[in-house]
């Protein structure tokens, strides 16, 4: 990356932070992609690697519910139990000028789930990742910070609601799984330490080996079953939708694997119902990326796309809640559309919103070998983007947005099983997901189900 007033300050704070613990100043500094929420900088110190994982301003942390004090503490007490957790060795302070965070030793392998995915032993990485979340599990909550909050289940639903209602309160489909969730809430069991985001992504690999777990910003006490079911959703298996548990392999091995090393037993029951949960929890996460952007707190431009990727959610909720309704209902199909029924642009005149998008991703596409680092992420994503223009352009219905609906499901007079509803949000759905990401897996498994497709 070019030098810059801000990369000066930035390797100023470190130089002050690295200093404390014995280190010299920084070099190398570069900006890591991803990254939505919190910074990442790789560099080199005194011939070593480095990251630092950062806030640059407070509002950044406003909404959470410790400081990076607390991850940094967490994480500590996690590598202490044994988790392949990073080595914290230095916490910002307000003096670096830099905004708040710590730095980390860098540890080997990649973080990138499809790398991960192709490595030769998926059943080896499975058994050390259900062996770090029952480590996990396992720390004593007199070993970390007194601020890391409990959740409660029935509060949390109703936060869920109340940001439902906030994006608009009116997507009938996570509507049905709020009022799901609210009618099948389980009893508590004794809390435990959650890492809150474990999946492929947050996680480094290395020749068939679990190498690190990154990413503690979301951890809590809960029941374990949330942080086993998060890995295992469609979203976060990477294509690898066959491999239910984590994208590695089978549930049967990934509860085994938990237990035998000193996990608790696994109530499929329960594992049940965190998969909804987190569904809709990241459904409603997609949202408010939107509203960030709207808002001006956050223009980055992944705010945008990752909104889009509510559709994901949505058809995947909607697979999870239809398997409760009748066999009857659940096997009936939909009728494939007639293509020239559905309304596509007449190819003359001046060009439309979807070919001007088309034409700008092209030229993105020419020039993305000159750029590197984040600038090169962020122009995948710009593309992405996009494309979603240009196949909305192209398709002709929107997805059902009804708050009028919403309010019956959720006052319990409508379910899936009332009327027609299941297919008119399974095509919803379908819609829906072929105009954003017509790539997702769900997709293919959605449309040989209901439609009967190959």
């Amino acid at each position: 990356m070019g030098e810059s007033e801000g990369d000066s300050l930035l390797k100023d704070g470190l130089a002050k932070a690295l200093a404390r613990a014995g280190l010299p100043t920084p070099d190398a500094l570069r900006r890591l992609t991803g990254g939505a929420t919190m910074e990442s900088w790789r560099f080199v110190s005194g011939g070593e690697d480095f990251v630092l994982r950062r806030a640059p301003s407070p509002a950044f942390m406003e909404e959470r519910p410790y400081g990076h004090d607390t991850e940094a503490a967490i994480i500590r007490a996690a590598r202490e139990q044994g988790v392949t957790a990073p080595e914290v060795i230095a916490e910002l302070e307000p003096a670096d000028g830099i905004g708040s965070g710590f730095i980390m030793r860098a540890l080997p392998g990649t973080p990138d789930p499809r790398a991960i995915l192709a490595m030769e032993d998926p059943a080896q990485l499975l058994r050390e990742a259900a062996r770090d979340l029952a480590l996990i599990h396992c720390i004593a909550p007199s070993d970390l910070p007194s601020d890391i909050p409990t959740l409660d289940y029935a509060e949390g639903v109703g936060k869920l609601r109340e940001q439902f209602e906030d994006a608009g309160g009116d997507r009938p489909i996570i509507a049905l799984g709020l009022r799901w969730l609210m009618d099948n809430l389980p009893n508590p069991v004794e809390p435990v330490l959650n890492h809150g985001d474990y999946r492929l992504g947050n996680i480094l690999c290395e020749d068939s080996h679990l190498t690190g777990v990154l990413d503690w910003e979301l951890a809590h006490f809960g029941d374990p079953h949330e942080d086993l079911a998060f890995g295992c959703m469609p979203v976060w298996r990477f294509g690898a939708y066959a491999c239910p548990a984590l994208g590695f392999g089978s549930l049967d091995d990934y509860f085994a694997a938990y237990e035998e090393n000193g996990g608790g037993k696994v109530d499929p029951a329960r594992f049940r119902f965190w998969t909804i949960y987190r569904t809709v929890w990241w459904a409603l996460g997609c949202l408010r990326n939107a509203q960030m952007w709207r808002s001006g707190d956050d223009r980055m431009l992944e705010r945008v796309v990752i909104s889009r990727r509510t559709s994901e959610q949505e058809l995947d909720l909607l697979l999870l809640l239809e398997e409760d309704v009748p066999e009857e209902l659940r096997s009936s199909r939909l009728e494939n559309i007639d293509a020239e029924l559905v309304y596509r642009h007449v190819e003359k005149g001046e060009a439309t919103p979807g070919e001007i998008a088309t034409a700008v991703s092209e030229w993105l596409a020419q020039i993305k070998d000159k750029v590197s680092g984040h600038d090169r992420f962020q122009l995948a994503v710009a593309r992405n983007a996009l494309g979603m223009i240009a196949r909305g352009d192209d398709w002709g219905r929107l997805a059902i947005v009804d708050r009028e609906l919403c309010d019956e499901i959720f006052a319990g007079n409508v379910t899936l099983e009332s009327g027609d509803l299941l297919n008119e949000m399974r095509l919803a759905a379908l819609d829906k997901v072929e105009a954003d990401v017509p790539k997702y897996p769900s997709l293919a498994v959605a449309r040989s189900k209901w439609l009967g497709d190959n």
